[in-house]
């Protein structure tokens, strides 16, 4: 494997150095009884040093609400020196109107092009059929973007209310573990991206499980509850799955070893709710790989196989 880029590696504020990719188009609707429909897109961005996400609303694809969407994330997450975003045929989609979005990126016009002259923005695009190049679009956020479209790709939102959703999934993708915050065994705190943004994890409220709760008995409020929690559980299984990648039988990977620090894969988690443990003992089989663990968590001593445990990077 080759070294990272200097992008990836380069001490910096969080988003000075990011990738922008699009996902919709998703039905807005007015509070108006009877009101039409206008489409809307979300601009997700990447850093390329913390993995953090944000996103913008994009209910347009004019120059000027594209400039409106930079304008609002430089506001809030402050003006990023360099932005890489895919021209591939896999970026752009199918969707004829998204292709125009993205064409004004490749070609800006030029009000576009001295907006980011004036900002001293530069922008990169990845070669055409190079996917390898895109490799901080990682699979946990395009996962996401499926299952972000899964869910609420059909239904009819008001501003208000898709807005509601869009933030809390932003939520959960900066709860994600990237690796271990202390070696102290007894520490089980982990690193998250929202530690770059706002210096400790972000909480979210506790509300019931209501996922299996049919929707027609839900008010509005709680029907969005459910969106996000569908999306969560969706999104949080996929994403451990990809954290215990399944290598080819001639390459093998270190045993878990005591003092490891582990994501325990559990059914009906909170949102924003990772259980996290630590490798007190170690049961290996007649091939002495590690076949079964036990781990201490901050509920207790669990006992479980290796495949329903993700151990985070943190060994030198």
């Amino acid at each position: 494997m080759g070294n990272l880029p200097k992008e990836r590696v380069r001490e910096n504020f969080p988003f000075d150095c990011s990738g922008i990719d699009f996902i919709g188009p998703f039905w807005i609707k007015s509070k108006q009884r009877k009101s039409s429909l206008y489409k809307t897109y979300v601009s997700i961005f990447v850093c390329f040093v913390t993995k953090a996400v944000h996103f913008e609303l994009v209910s347009d694809l004019t120059t000027q609400i594209f400039i409106a969407s930079l304008k609002r994330f430089i506001a809030r997450r402050g003006r990023p020196s360099l932005k890489f975003s895919d021209i591939g045929k896999t970026f752009t989609g199918a969707n004829a109107e998204l292709k125009r979005l993205y064409k004004l990126v490749i070609n800006p016009d030029p009000e576009l092009a001295g907006f980011l002259v004036d900002e001293n923005i530069k922008w990169k695009f990845l070669p055409p059929r190079a996917p390898n190049f895109g490799g901080l679009w990682e699979a946990g956020v395009k996962s996401f973007k499926f299952h972000f479209k899964r869910e609420a790709g059909n239904s009819r939102f008001t501003y208000e209310e898709f807005l509601t959703i869009m933030t809390q999934i932003e939520r959960i993708l900066n709860s994600r573990p990237l690796t271990h915050l202390s070696t102290d065994i007894d520490d089980l705190s982990v690193l998250t991206p929202a530690h770059f943004l706002i210096g400790i994890p972000i909480t979210s409220i506790s509300e019931p499980n209501i996922i299996h709760i049919e929707t027609n008995r839900l008010n509005i409020y709680q029907r969005l509850t459910k969106i996000v929690q569908s999306i969560w559980k969706r999104w949080s299984n996929s994403y451990l799955s990809n954290l215990q990648q399944r290598s080819k039988w001639k390459f093998e990977k270190d045993n878990a070893r005591v003092d490891d620090l582990v994501l325990i894969k559990e059914d009906n988690l909170a949102v924003n709710k990772w259980l996290m443990g630590r490798l007190i003992e170690v049961f290996p089989g007649k091939d002495n790989r590690i076949r079964v663990v036990t781990i201490k968590t901050q509920h207790g001593v669990v006992k479980r196989p290796i495949s329903k445990i993700c151990i985070l990077p943190m060994r030198e």
